[in-house]
Formats: structure tokens, sequence, C-alpha cells
């Protein structure tokens, strides 16, 4: 059980929080949320002790082990990487040093054998004889090969560094997990594994994520950051979103019978608990969906800003035609033959293991690079707006505000028109006048969406488009592509956003491209069964 008591933070005048009053239990699941900036982060930091609060406590039942994933990838270079993974329990390992200290010992007393003694029945009650198994099937099911294990950490990609400080982070069968966007870097296998781990996992799991799928299939508590309060809802993300959004608009509608209200808020709640029921997480977050009340659902203070692309003309009957493409950067070839066509009402995500490959056949599309092999025939009646995954060429230059960014890329000059369009990216009053170079991730991107909105181009070109965004953009950028009337050809890691926008997958292979007209849970369906 871990209890925060009337906490506060504040750095000089900024408040991130006060007052917070949680209680956090076994054998349930909490989603840390909140707008970039509004302290998800340093909320964990002060759980698992790194920070102090300024006022408050969090009190931790006596006995229970916190494990927190580690975000120093340098860390442990100099150190084997099945070692570092057994590290993660601090007593167990600690246990093994002094074990092989004493067993190395030439002059080996009395003493020296009643302390290895207390040492052995300390290491079998830690299940240490079980260590290096554990700590090679952690790593195998987040997708480091058992070939890699005995080099030292210096070897491995950033990537597979990341996967095995996750690996660290639950080895030894921890009471509290405390874990800032577990799913980061890694692939769609790998986030599967990690996603059935947690739905078995028995203590506590504290987290932070962007990943919309991840938080509906893990949570069953969402802990919402908000406006200098942290408040605890019961429910995963979806039914946080939905709830408090329904609340919020019946709170608007102050003509509603109060009768009408009460059944609406009943079905719906209804209707999520109907819906939790297959894993055992699931099971549990239905019992607890069965227990709330109407007084339960409170609405949202978030704001969401707006996406909306609307094509100037309808696209013709020749879209884009792309044949035998390929492409070789810095000696490794990328794009091996690649071929597809698109028709009308296609929404196209490109899937595949080389991240790369997928950015550079954006650009390709985009026309920001040329193919080594192959062609790009876009029909006559086509325009495209493009946001590539690094924006950094787009903010050069550094003394341009908000609105005299935008004005570059707008036939319509007038101050009044552009800050409609910054308006619905949040950027509104002053906002609209801060320079680009005091902007963050986050904010450019909403930048290049406007920028995108202005265009009213009949195919949208999307690399990675939620990479920085926060929960309420991602949301709204899944929203305005699900009702554009057009075409869309997109990457993403975010499971959500490729099942509820793309109708189609190409995947990009090393030999090719394959294409399925399929939905993504579809297209993972089938790929499980050929691996099983």
């Amino acid at each position: 059980m871990i209890n925060v008591v009337n906490l506060g933070l504040r750095y000089g005048e900024q408040k991130l929080f006060e007052d917070v009053q949680l209680r956090f239990s076994p054998g349930n699941c909490y989603g840390v949320i909140g707008a970039n900036g509004a302290g998800k982060s340093t909320f964990l930091r002060i759980l698992s002790g790194e920070v102090e609060p300024n006022t408050g406590d969090v009190h931790i039942s006596p006995g229970l082990r916190m494990s927190v994933l580690k975000q120093d990838h340098f860390q442990f270079d100099e150190v084997e990487v099945l070692e570092t993974v057994i590290r993660g329990n601090e007593r167990l390992y600690q246990i093994m040093k002094e074990k092989d200290e004493i067993y190395a010992k030439e002059d080996f007393s009395d003493e020296d054998g009643m302390k290895a003694a207390d040492l052995e029945a300390e290491f079998a009650e830690l299940n240490g004889w079980e260590a290096e198994s554990e700590a090679s099937s952690l790593l195998q099911g987040l997708g480091i090969p058992t070939e890699l294990h005995s080099k030292k950490m210096e070897v491995l990609q950033g990537a597979e560094k990341v996967k095995v400080l996750l690996a660290q982070a639950l080895f030894g069968n921890p009471d509290i997990l405390v874990l800032d966007e577990p799913t980061n870097h890694l692939d769609i296998h790998s986030i599967r594994w990690l996603e059935e781990f947690l739905i078995n996992f028995d203590g506590i799991v504290i987290f932070v994520s962007h990943d919309r799928y991840f938080l509906n299939k893990t949570c069953t508590h969402m802990v919402d950051v908000d406006f200098g309060k942290i408040k605890m809802f019961t429910g995963n993300y979806d039914f946080w979103y939905e709830s408090s959004q329904l609340a919020l608009q019946m709170m608007k509608d102050q003509n509603r019978k109060k009768e009408e209200k009460v059944k609406q808020l009943q079905d719906f709640i209804a209707r999520f608990s109907a819906n939790a029921s297959k894993s055992r997480q699931a099971t549990s977050r239905k019992k607890i969906l069965d227990k709330i009340t109407l007084d339960d659902i409170q609405p949202s203070t978030r704001r969401y800003p707006y996406v909306g692309f609307k094509p100037e003309r309808e696209v013709g009957k020749e879209i884009l035609t792309v044949e035998g493409l390929s492409k070789t950067i810095d000696g490794e070839k990328l794009l091996n033959n690649v071929s597809f066509t698109v028709g009308k009402e296609d929404k196209i995500a490109f899937v595949g293991e080389n991240e790369l490959a997928n950015t550079t056949l954006m650009k390709i599309l985009s026309g920001e690079l040329e193919p080594d092999e192959g062609t790009v025939k876009w029909g006559i009646t086509i325009t495209t707006a493009y946001l590539p995954k690094d924006n950094a060429d787009y903010f050069d230059r550094e003394n341009l505000n908000l609105v005299e960014w935008l004005r570059q890329y707008s036939e319509e000059e007038s101050e009044v028109y552009l800050r409609g369009f910054l308006g619905k990216m949040l950027f509104s009053g002053e906002e609209a006048l801060k320079k680009v170079k005091v902007l963050s991730g986050g904010e450019r991107v909403r930048c290049m969406l406007s920028r995108m909105m202005l265009k009213n181009a009949n195919v949208l070109l999307l690399d990675q488009p939620t990479n920085h965004l926060d929960l309420e953009s991602i949301t709204a950028l899944n929203n305005g592509l699900k009702n554009y009337p057009s075409n869309v050809l997109f990457t993403s890691h975010d499971h959500q956003f490729i099942e509820t926008i793309a109708n189609r997958i190409v995947e990009i292979t090393t030999d090719g491209s394959n294409d399925y007209r399929k939905t993504y849970d579809e297209y993972l369906e089938m790929k499980t069964q050929k691996v099983s």
C-alpha cells in the first residue's frame, strides 16, 4: 500500500500541485496522465524518493520493495547484460557478491562459514537460484536474444539498452513498479509481452505513458495531473476520457432533466463494465466499474486542440502509383523494389521492423528525397500536405513569432486569419506571439499541424505524427484523421492510432513490401499465427 498525504510541490513561484491525497493498492495498475509539463514524471520521482516534496509525505507499507525504471542509458555500460538485469534486486545482487567474496577467501574461517550460511538462506528466500533463468526469460520476452546476455551493455543499441533497463525494473518480483514511459523504443511484440506481464502482476504498478492502447489494456485506474491537482479515477483511459467528456457536456446542458442525465450515465457505466471481460486485469476492472456511483464521474478541465483537415477538391481516379522503389543510404539498402498503388478512400499505415526505411519512403513520397530506382507518380488532381518526423528545418528562423512563422505558408496573410488556425492548436492571445525558438517538441508539432490544415490538401502524409504530443493532442489528431474524407498515408508506433485510422496495412520488408487490406489488429493476429 502507498498513501500520499497532503503532497505539494513548487519550483519558485510555479506550483505543480498541492494538497494531493491518494492511495495505491496491490493488484491495481495506475496510469498517470496529464499535459506536457504538468508534472507527471516529477510525481513518479517523488513516489520513488528521488525528489523531496515541499509539503506532505509518501507512506509505503513496511517491507515492500519498489523497483524503478532507470533513465540513464549509460549507467551500466561496463556491466554484462544479464548482471545488469539482476542488479534490479539490489539486496539479491549484494548477497551474490558477498557470497563470492567469502568463498574466494584462502583463509576461510568458521565465522565466514556462519556468515555464508546466513547469506545462503537469504539467497534462497529471494529465489536466488532462479535469478539467472528469470533474468534471461525477461530479456528474451523483450526481444534481447541469448547471445547478447553475456555481452557488456556498451555494445548494445539504444533501443536494446532500454529493453534491458526495463527487464531490470521487472526483475525479482518487486512489490511496486514505477515506470516512466515504459513502451518507448519497444517494438510491437515487446509491448504486447509487457502488457501481459503487467496484467498478471500482483503488486502495485504506477506508470506514465502516452500510449492509449497500452493504458486501456493494462490500467484499472487513471491518475490525472491537471491544473495543480492530482486526482484518481477508476477505469482505463477510454473510460476516463469518454466519461469526463460526457459529464462536461451534461454540465453545459442545463436544460436536460436530471433523470435523463442519470440514465445516460448509468447506461455509459454499464456499457464499459460489460466490455471488461477477457483478462484477469479486465475482470478486476469490471468489478470496480460496477461499484462506480454517479458522483464519481467528473468533467475534465483539460483543453483539447481541434484538428480538422478539409480537402479543397476531391481526388481523381489516379492518386498514387509507386513502382520498383529502391533506396540505399550510408551503404544500407532501406527500400528494395517497393511497389503499391493508392485508391480512393485508402488510409494506409506503413509498418515494418526498420523505422528508418519507413521514414525514407515518406521522404520520397513527399519529394524530399529521390529514389535510386523506381518511380513515384502522383495523379494530376492531387495536392499533398506533409508532416515529417524531424521538423527542425522548418523552425530555423528563430526570431519569428508564431503568426509570422505561419504566414510563410499561407496565401492569406491577415493576422486574424492565421490566428484562427493557431487558436485551434491552443495558441491563443499572447501565446500566438511567442518566438518559435522557445517552442517545445509538442508545440512544434502542433504548429506543423496548423500549417497542414492551411493547405486544404486531398492527400495527407504523416511520419510518426504522435511523437512529442500529449494525450489530448494525440486524441484530437486521431479524431481529425478518422473524420478526414480523403487519403492518408502515415507511419506510427501508436497501436490505437493505426487501428482506428488505417483500412490498409503496407509492410516494408528487406526484399520489398507486403500489402494487406486488413485492420491493424487483423494484421497483428496474422503475424502472431505465422510465428506460432
